[in-house]
């Protein structure tokens, strides 16, 4: 149980990124009172959490109604974090939470929908992060306390972006931009390795190469 919930929250962690999700979030309202930081703040990880959950509690049955394995969804969910820990690696960016430059200027023109978008989707509830959330529970191969722990890590995982997202101009201020492409690369290693184990997993739970021989 200690084991898949570390694995869950590195995961989470590495895939909804509170650092800088707190970072952008701070470049999007530089002007906000703090009362409108804290109330934004909350709607969006809300709504973050929400989504993650739906993916996680629902995710997996819908793609096994639509004859989808466990073995395929390790297997896609291991590629999809590997490419995400590829961007994070080396270019120092979460590859599961950024948006485009066309999507930032859309959230500086629309302040007050910034909660919903881009905050909590897709820069916390991205992609990556689905992926996650499915590809942790379906692992858990319908434990009670594997599931219970999943999600716990994933609460956890919001409770520290929330604490963040509320210092968000204190923490632009003073990690830096190079302390945070440091903490992003070393986040992006740990979650390519998490990846490459997700698609072993699912190869050699295929039966494919045995069924060859």
């Amino acid at each position: 149980m200690l084991g898949t919930a570390l694995r869950a929250f590195a995961t989470f962690f590495a895939t909804i990124g509170p650092v800088e999700a707190a970072v952008l979030f701070a470049g999007f309202c530089p002007h906000f009172s703090r009362a409108e930081r804290i109330a934004i703040s909350l709607k969006a990880t809300g709504i973050a959490t929400a989504i993650i959950l739906f993916f996680a509690l629902f995710g997996t049955p819908i793609l096994s109604a639509l004859g989808v394995t466990f073995p395929a969804l390790q297997t896609a969910g291991g590629i999809i974090l590997a490419f995400i820990a590829l961007d994070m690696i080396f270019q120092a960016r979460i590859g599961g939470s950024t948006i485009s430059q066309p999507e930032s200027a859309e959230a500086h023109s629309k302040e007050d929908d910034i909660a919903v978008f881009p905050l909590a989707t897709p820069i916390l509830a991205g992609p990556g992060a689905m992926s996650a959330a499915m590809l942790l529970m379906a692992g858990t191969k319908g434990s009670f306390t594997g599931k219970l722990s999943v999600i716990a890590a994933l609460l956890t995982v919001m409770a520290v972006t929330l604490v963040f997202l509320l210092a968000a101009q204190e923490l632009r201020e003073w990690i830096g931009i190079t302390a945070q492409r440091v903490i992003m690369r070393v986040l992006g290693i740990l979650l390519a390795a998490i990846a490459v184990q997700s698609m072993f997993n699912g190869i050699a739970g295929s039966g494919i190469f045995t069924g060859a021989l």
